[in-house]
């Protein structure tokens, strides 16, 4: 099993490695096309868009096609797109090739999560999902700063080449290691709408939302805001992005640790007001700190952001199961993609403060978006609990955890 479950890994490392290192080639794209920054960060946005909007529709018409093909097919694709932007002529070109990677990435991370737990035991199948999930934090880790290394050599058009042919080898393996028959079952897009409207889902969403809307508003842009703003050299932006990295490890690590034995909310409650006040802090070194001490502090900084962020992902996971066990694999889903629209938001919202404001104002902005989600968890969780008594007096089945 395990030996099957490393190559549907290698595909989240891969689309994880794409994801994460394009902060790092920002920059470059700008310059090559001459455009602003913020026109560059719409490769961002158009990519998680792209992601959020079609993987639930993609999920749906093709949810019931052999998975060994649809995943191999994907991987495909993503190479295609990576290959097509490695070769872009112009921005235009470069904008259509992500978005082919990311309908392509969407549908891959859900058939990749759902073919693991079908080639799992029962009582393996969490581990199992944690085995591909583990693909994307190495990606975070060692992917996106190996990607961003690269381009320092080879410029960004060698990245994309390299993703290009990692994906497809990681096709082939797909195609070969995996067993055929694996089918899965069509969810309707109904059905998945029915699932977010239910009684505690939308404000887990939201906060989901807010997380990633505040991180991608500085992440997004962290190498003008670590060499335009803090004085750091470009040749650096690789360490600045295996700092978060190795920060982000330690915190989907710690996130799920703390979150059984604290609880999801405390653990979620702590998690936003530190990444907040990480996010100020950035700001302030940027706006405070002599030249000399900027970057490097910035640098030291990058790491409790990864570790308070990153805990975020396992503990909303955590909290959106408790709140409804057997629509999981439906709320997860949506949870993915209101990942995604958050990303795509706070890429626009770091934009738009590039263009109208100050670089240096980012962190300040996007402390205030998990300020609101904290406000969020802070306001709902007495009514859940209020909700499940109601449900119980009127004699329904009450929602299982609805105050994780």
């Amino acid at each position: 099993m395990f030996s099957r479950l490393i190559w549907l890994a290698l595909g989240a490392f891969t689309v994880g490695t794409e994801g994460f290192v394009i902060a790092g080639l920002l920059p470059e794209i700008s310059t090559e096309a001459d455009i602003s920054m913020a026109q560059a960060g719409s490769l961002v946005t158009a990519f998680s868009l792209a992601y959020a909007l079609g993987t639930p529709i993609l999920a749906t018409l093709l949810g019931g096609v052999d998975r060994r093909y649809l995943l191999a097919g994907t991987m495909a694709l993503f190479a295609a797109g990576n290959l097509t932007a490695a070769l872009a002529s112009g921005f235009a070109a470069l904008l259509i090739a992500r978005i082919v990677m990311a309908v392509a990435a969407g549908l891959y991370a859900a058939t990749a999560q759902a073919t693991a737990i079908a080639l799992s035991p029962p009582d393996h199948r969490a581990r199992a999902i944690s085995v591909v999930v583990g693909g994307t934090t190495v990606a975070v880790a060692l992917g996106a700063p190996i990607g961003a290394l690269l381009a320092t050599v080879t410029g960004w058009r060698g990245t994309f080449a390299a993703i290009a042919v990692l994906s497809a080898c990681t096709a082939l393996a797909v195609l070969v290691k995996l067993p055929g028959n694996l089918r899965g079952s069509r969810i309707p897009l109904r059905q998945r709408a029915a699932v977010a409207a239910r009684p505690g889902m939308l404000p887990l969403l939201a906060t989901t939302f807010l997380c990633l809307t505040g991180g991608f508003t500085v992440f997004t842009y962290i190498a003008p805001f670590a060499v335009d703003g803090a004085g750091l050299s470009a040749s650096l932006i690789p360490a600045v992005l295996l700092a978060f990295g190795i920060g982000s490890a330690l915190g989907n690590i710690v996130g799920g640790q703390a979150a059984d034995r604290f609880g999801p909310r405390p653990t979620l409650i702590f998690s936003t007001l530190a990444v907040s006040v990480v996010l100020i802090a950035m700001s302030v070194v940027v706006k405070t700190a002599p030249a000399n001490l900027a970057g490097p502090i910035l640098v030291a900084l990058t790491v409790p952001w990864g570790i308070f962020a990153w805990m975020v992902p396992p503990t909303q996971a955590s909290r959106i199961v408790a709140l409804d066990p057997e629509s999981a694999p439906v709320s997860l889903s949506l949870n993915a993609s209101v990942l995604y629209l958050g990303v795509a938001f706070g890429a626009f919202v770091g934009g738009e403060i590039m263009t109208l404001g100050h670089m240096r104002d980012l962190g300040f902005v996007a402390a205030l978006f998990p300020l609101l989600a904290l406000l969020i968890v802070l306001a709902t969780g007495r009514g859940a609990t209020v909700m499940k008594l109601r449900l119980r007096r009127k004699g329904c089945e009450p929602l299982k955890a609805a105050t994780p």
